[in-house]
């Protein structure tokens, strides 16, 4: 087996790990106390906002030039200078993060001020983990980075989470003790997570710090570094998902950011079939554009976005007809939860819509129209922002108009990159099945609706979505929209544990 298969095997399996320890723990675990996650996943997606105004891209860049510097024995120095301008880069953040209150009086009032002390030096870990996580990749290794990148932040999330509670039960209401010990553990977690990626990038080649600047001064390369690193500093602004947590734990609280997200952790089942869909595909969009097959290209894009389409209907169509009986299970019978029930109508459409435009983006992105896809990003940044403040400040929607505000500029960003590709490549990931597709799963949805409850949750928990299943199975069936059967036989199932 090669390396890129094997670690490729092992990622999807970590990747897998981590959904399911998110997932449980999101279901069953953190409603008993939605405050205290949302304060939690406020500090992390805080965090995770702030990151790229101190990496600045630079990681990127450690991927780009990689090969280049090697070939020169200048990797080591690449790494040494990359960790030492992101240091310098933080304390210009700080800076300007603590004259802010001389032009804005209002952010000492914002929380994220109130919680600096752990989201400040979060930022910084996190920098330096984005640092090493790119440089690493170089070497073909992604399993042991993944371990940090994806568990470890969900050990933290639900070890910070148990201790609270647990001590909350042994010290008075008006104590600290509980709080601060959950926050030691959160931020002890990401310390571990840096020490780790050091460890592992000094297994993989012994860290030589070289500080020099003359590499990077001859033929002005450092310009063609900070160039790159500048667009790669742009094109991180698309975290949406960051965004929203930041503005509902800033303007609507830290229980109603524990609910989104909890409400999150299930609308990302959606999106499973997704995942690892760009290092699939990217080979061979590259080869089609290289070729200018744009014929066979256009296949391609259609088939995996009805693929990745299907599988995601069905998801959902099990999901929403669901979820009102899995809350029976939940902490405090999910009661907050279920008063949010739209928002999983909502936001799990615009992820079906995320899912029908297949891999859109990754075209824009191998092809030398890349820097339209950093301006995309931008204006779904920018909508993401505008319209989460018109409808926290304008109406009182909370969390619905949080959803309404992300399927708005999600689906924005989908059609305007929709029809980008058509009048340039003349390729497009719609096609008629996913109207068969949709109207399938729609009826499916209505008939499981009206059926009669019964009086057991678990036992409308499980028929339900199995009626959806049966007839989302006999509907596609008689219109023959996808080839179910080249995926539920024995040959396929086995071809899934070989590795060649």
């Amino acid at each position: 087996m090669s390396v890129v298969a094997r670690q490729g095997f092992k990622y999807s399996i970590i990747g897998y790990i981590g959904f399911l320890i998110g997932m449980i723990s999101a279901l069953f675990i953190v409603p008993i106390d939605l405050g205290f996650y949302g304060t939690l996943r406020y500090i992390m997606s805080t965090a995770e906002m702030l990151v790229p105004f101190v990496v600045f891209g630079i990681s990127y860049s450690n991927v780009k030039f990689f090969h280049k510097v090697k070939e020169d024995g200048k990797q080591q120095n690449m790494l040494s200078l990359s960790l030492a301008t992101v240091f310098i880069n933080f304390i210009i953040f700080l800076i300007i993060f603590f004259l802010l209150p001389y032009i804005y009086p209002n952010l000492k009032n914002m929380k994220v001020w109130k919680i600096k002390e752990t989201i400040l030096p979060l930022i910084l870990l996190l920098s330096f983990c984005a640092i090493f996580n790119k440089y690493i990749s170089n070497y073909k290794r992604i399993v042991v980075t993944n371990i940090f990148d994806n568990l470890f932040p969900k050990i933290a999330n639900i070890g910070a989470f148990l201790i609270f509670l647990y001590l909350t039960s042994h010290y008075a209401e008006s104590s600290s003790t509980p709080e601060n010990t959950a926050f030691l553990f959160f931020f002890g977690m990401f310390v571990l997570m840096l020490f780790g990626y050091i460890y592992y990038a000094n297994r993989l080649e012994k860290i030589k710090f070289n500080f020099n600047t003359d590499y990077f001064k001859k033929d002005n390369f450092y310009k063609q570094f900070a160039t790159y690193s500048f667009f790669g500093f742009l094109g991180t602004f698309g975290n949406y998902m960051a965004i929203n947590s930041f503005m509902i734990g800033e303007y609507l609280g830290m229980e109603e950011n524990g609910i989104y997200s909890v409400l999150l952790a299930l609308v990302s089942l959606i999106s499973i079939p997704q995942l690892g869909l760009f290092n699939i595909s990217a080979p061979i969009i590259s080869k089609n554009l290289a070729d200018g097959d744009m014929e066979d290209l256009d296949r391609f894009h259609k088939k995996t976005s009805l693929t990745i389409y299907f599988l995601g209907a069905v998801l959902f169509s099990c999901i929403m007809v669901g979820f009102p009986y899995l809350t029976h299970f939940m902490p405090k019978n999910g009661v907050m939860l279920r008063e949010y029930e739209p928002v999983i109508w909502i936001w799990g459409s615009a992820v079906l819509v995320d899912l029908a435009t297949g891999f859109n983006g990754n075209i824009i992105s191998l092809s030398k129209y890349y820097k339209f896809n950093i301006l995309m990003m931008l204006l779904l940044a920018g909508l993401t922002v505008g319209l989460n403040f018109y409808f926290i400040k304008y109406t009182d929607l909370k969390l619905i108009g949080i959803a309404l505000s992300t399927a708005i500029s999600l689906t924005t960003y989908n059609v305007i990159k929709i029809a980008f590709n058509y009048f340039v490549f003349k390729v497009s990931p719609l096609s008629i099945e996913m109207i068969f597709v949709s109207i399938i799963c729609t009826l499916a949805i209505t008939v499981a609706i009206v059926l009669p409850n019964f009086n057991n949750a678990f036992i409308n928990l499980v028929y339900k979505p199995a009626v959806v299943l049966l007839l989302i199975f006999i509907g596609n069936y008689f219109t023959k929209v996808f080839p179910i059967e080249d995926y539920i036989n024995k040959n396929f199932i086995k071809s899934i544990f070989k590795f060649k």
